[in-house]
């Protein structure tokens, strides 16, 4: 009896079911029929969910070959021999990062080259006593650096313009040799011209301002190096002390020759007469984009004003009133340099020397983007540093650079590292001079494999030991992002660099599809545009 009751009732349900479609058909052909509205979006909806189904079934034809773009997903890849027209709409790894279904998603941009391109189609039997250098300090740079036997392709284009006396604009990409570039122009101009009667304070000839105390002791190791045999002093003034200190450090007898500054501690000597710029016959404003930055600008502004600056070659020529010859170098520039030139000088006497590479993706460095949670980003950097400590134990491996966006954060994540055994160093913009002094070098002297650190350590420092780059914490603007991942790859590096990047935040996702985008398309970096290739505005 139990068994018979289900099938009654489903017979009697199948019943009361049919009955209104034998209503419908029992009626007249003139009785109007019941209609039953779909909303329009529902329809649409399921017109996609069967168009899906019959499209969904087609195989995806992947051609064999390397890549320029490797996805997670094997369709979002692009071929290394396809580039992606200026206008041509394609779908991009990145384009659904916004939502949250969307982490542990990744992609790369692959290695298209080996080599750096500052060294791509130099002749064989090219050399720096082409360029103009006199033997002597062609000697003291094969005592200083042996290793550097030809010059890059922004020194060969660099470096003879300097010698005739022009001011200089050079905007090329990272690691391709602009130290050099500068410096040993400077340093022959000091040779050929001997010094004036002797002032009562310092008076230096050459002039490098750069915009932090490591890169400050980074190019005076280089220039001392260089002057050593050449009987030039080179000395460094850097930020973060007192004037006590400064006042000692310009005490020193005899003085030097070249001064390697940062602006504010300049600007505290010139302000307290310590030292004056009426000698100056040379000034690099090396990391120019940072140095016209707003928080610079007012210091840079004071010190080009107490600096007599030449109007053009002839007037470098009279050894009794003598004027400095300009030179800007960047791997990127924001807007305001035709300004500051057109205060201290015709624009018309400026060289323009530019990259073919500059504000581009670096194709010789692989670049990994990772969509990930807040909360995961800890875990997968933990895992990244020991399985790099793992492959450290079977080869010879290089350093690694990890960026944060906040002093608190480097902090934070040393603490973390210091709980899981993760030996490092840490350099961030609020540690007293005295801690901060030494740290880079230590890094660079190989000390400590890992280094925990802001921004401060992304401009002009020499990093040729790096080989991973890590952004714990992405970028604000592409202008870091190109200085962050030029720590690698560089010139006469030992090891080839990569980068990964971690991103987190909608407007991380927002500068990793500009990114892509260049990328596929293998152009510029959009907003990137410099102003340096545009005429400078005349004066009046």
């Amino acid at each position: 009896m139990a068994i018979v009751r289900p099938t009654l009732l489903l017979s009697l349900a199948a019943r009361l079911l049919q009955a209104p479609r034998r209503d419908l058909s029992a009626r007249g052909p003139d009785e109007p029929l019941t209609v039953v509205r779909i909303p329009r979006a529902l329809q649409r909806r399921q017109e996609q969910r069967q168009s899906g189904r019959r499209t969904a079934q087609r195989p995806q034809l992947v051609r064999p070959g390397p890549l320029l773009v490797s996805a997670r997903r094997p369709e979002l890849n692009q071929p290394a021999r396809l580039t992606l027209g200026r206008w041509e709409c394609t779908a991009l790894a990145s384009r659904g990062w916004r939502h949250r279904r969307a982490h542990r998603d990744y992609f790369s941009i692959e290695r298209a080259q080996l080599e750096a391109p500052a060294l791509r189609g130099l002749p064989s039997d090219g050399s720096f006593a082409d360029l103009g250098l006199e033997p002597g300090v062609l000697r003291a740079l094969h005592d200083a650096a042996p290793e550097v036997v030809r010059p890059t392709t922004v020194q060969s284009r660099t470096i003879p313009p300097l010698l005739r006396g022009h001011h200089l604009l050079c905007a090329a990409e990272t690691g391709s040799g602009k130290t050099l570039s500068y410096l040993l122009p400077l340093l022959q101009r000091l040779v050929d011209r001997p010094a004036l009667e002797t002032h009562r304070i310092p008076a230096p000839r050459g002039l490098v301002l750069v915009p932090s105390r490591e890169l400050a002791e980074q190019v005076q190791a280089v220039a001392q190096s260089l002057g050593r045999s050449l009987g030039l002093r080179v000395q460094e003034l850097g930020g973060g002390h007192g004037m006590s200190r400064i006042r000692l450090q310009l005490s020193k007898q005899p003085s030097a020759h070249v001064l390697v500054a940062t602006p504010g501690a300049l600007w505290k000597a010139l302000k307290s007469q310590l030292i004056t710029l009426e000698q100056l016959s040379f000034m690099v404003l090396d990391e120019a984009d940072t140095l016209l930055d707003e928080s610079f600008q007012d210091l840079v502004d004071y010190i080009l004003e107490k600096s007599h600056i030449a109007q053009g070659p002839a007037d470098l020529q009279d050894p009794f009133n003598p004027k400095a010859q300009l030179v800007l170098v960047g791997a990127t520039f924001p807007e305001g340099v035709s300004q500051l030139l057109s205060k201290v000088g015709s624009p018309y006497s400026l060289t323009t020397i530019t990259s073919s590479k500059l504000h581009c993706i670096m194709p010789h460095v692989r670049q990994t983007f990772m969509r990930l949670k807040g909360t995961d980003k800890v875990t997968e950097l933990v895992q990244i540093l020991k399985q790099r400590d793992k492959t450290d134990k079977t080869g010879c491996s290089g350093t690694v650079l990890v960026f944060c966006n906040s002093s608190s954060t480097v902090n934070w994540l040393g603490y973390i590292l210091d709980d899981h055994k993760i030996k490092h160093l840490r350099l961030q913009g609020q540690m007293p001079a005295s801690m901060r002094a030494g740290i880079f070098q230590c890094f660079q002297k190989g000390s400590q494999d890992i280094l925990l650190c802001t921004d401060i350590a992304s401009r002009g420092l020499d990093s040729t030991h790096v080989e991973l780059v890590v952004n714990y914490d992405f970028p604000l603007t592409l202008q870091d992002y190109i200085h962050r991942a030029g720590r690698v790859g560089r010139v006469g590096s030992e090891v080839p660099g990569s980068v990964i990047s971690f991103v987190t935040h909608p407007w991380d996702v927002s500068l990793v599809q500009k990114i892509e985008l260049a990328a596929r398309r293998r152009r510029t970096l959009p907003g990137l545009a410099s102003s340096v290739r545009e005429p400078l505005p005349q004066q009046a």
